[in-house]
Order: C-alpha cells, then sequence, then structure tokens
C-alpha cells in the first residue's frame, strides 16, 4: 500500500532529522539558519511514521492502540509546535521575556506537553509490542528514547541525547517494517481475514 510507503519516507527522515538535531546540539555540526530550519520537523516527520505505524498494527492493537496513537500523536504535534517556538519565535525575542513565558504558562503548557508525549510513547510502544508487528527491539528502542529525548529540559544533555540516537535507531528499524507494509499487515491479521 502507498501509504505505508510514503509513512516509511517519513519515518526515515525523521531518523535522519534527529541526528541532524543530535550533531547540532552536540556541537559537531554548526548552528546555523539551516540546521535550526529544520529542527522542528523531526517530531512532524515521526508523526506522519507513527501514523502508518499505527495503521499497520491497528487490527490487532485494540483500545490500547488507539489510545497509544491519540496520546503520541497529540505529544508529537506539541513537540512540534515546541520546536518551532524555541527556533523561529524566542530567537526573536528579548531574554527576559522568554524567562517570563518560560515561569508562566507557556512552561506549563511545554510541560504538559512533555508529559502527553511520555504517556502517549509509553501506551503505543505497549500496544505495538501486544500486536506483534513492529520489531520489538525497535518499539523497545524507540520507547526508551523518547522518554528521556521527550524530557528536554529534565535530563541531562548527554542523557536527552542519547535518548534521542535511540529513538532514531528505533524509528528507522520501524520504518524499514512500514517499507514493506501490505505484507507486514497481512501477517497481522487473523487467519482467513479479508484486508480491509
Amino acid at each position: 500500500m502507498q501509504l505505508y510507503r510514503v509513512t516509511a519516507v517519513a519515518g526515515f527522515a525523521c531518523a535522519v532529522l534527529l541526528i541532524v538535531n543530535i550533531a547540532r546540539r552536540a556541537g559537531l555540526l554548526p548552528e546555523t539558519a539551516f540546521t535550526h530550519a529544520v529542527a522542528p520537523f523531526a517530531p512532524l516527520t515521526g508523526l506522519f511514521a507513527i501514523t502508518g505505524i499505527y495503521l499497520l498494527i491497528r487490527r490487532t492493537a485494540g483500545g490500547l492502540g488507539v489510545a497509544g496513537y491519540l496520546l503520541n500523536a497529540a505529544g508529537l504535534a506539541g513537540a512540534f509546535a515546541i520546536e518551532y517556538t524555541l527556533h523561529f519565535v524566542f530567537p526573536l525575542l528579548a531574554p527576559g521575556v522568554v524567562a517570563g513565558l518560560l515561569a508562566g504558562g507557556t512552561g506549563r503548557a511545554f510541560l504538559v506537553t512533555s508529559v502527553v508525549l511520555v504517556a502517549g510513547v509509553l501506551v503505543f510502544a505497549a500496544a505495538a509490542l501486544r500486536a506483534g508487528t513492529p520489531p520489538a527491539i525497535a518499539v523497545v528502542l524507540y520507547a526508551a528514547g523518547m522518554v528521556p529525548g521527550s524530557l528536554r529540559n529534565a535530563v541531562p544533555l548527554p542523557v536527552y541525547l542519547a535518548g534521542l540516537v535511540l529513538a532514531a535507531v528505533g524509528v528507522a528499524w520501524m520504518a524499514s517494517r512500514l517499507w514493506s507494509g501490505e505484507r507486514a499487515a497481512a501477517l497481522a491479521r487473523p487467519a482467513g481475514a479479508l484486508p480491509s
């Protein structure tokens, strides 16, 4: 199915963008207009990839899969908004204004987004493991990496970056399963069930 291929490409793009962001934050790539401009697109492409993975597992993931997908998708959409704000809005504001925003409602909204993303990742991973379609190790890497990756300011930078590395590997691995999605979906269908 073409949709699986499109979301697989989004997953590969997400992994590449995560690696670019990791390299920039670690000082391996320079801080340029380009590296800042592409940063917000890691969670956005991740949202598309997670959508494809959910479609792949939906027949066997049940209500847990729906809940995990919705929470994970909401968290990734929120992460895109946060990254967009950090890279395109905050640099245009005075440091005191940014500090005031982070100390108030904006900071609380960022925290709620992080909590939603962590919850979504964990519930979605549990559903994906139960469904058995994506590679289990890839799902575990995604979950283990996204937990610290979601807690950008609550964990030390090396932990945050290591988490993003694990998440990138997990997403790329699951994307490879999406690339052959129709075959994987057929394996996930109960015996005798017709494709929908």
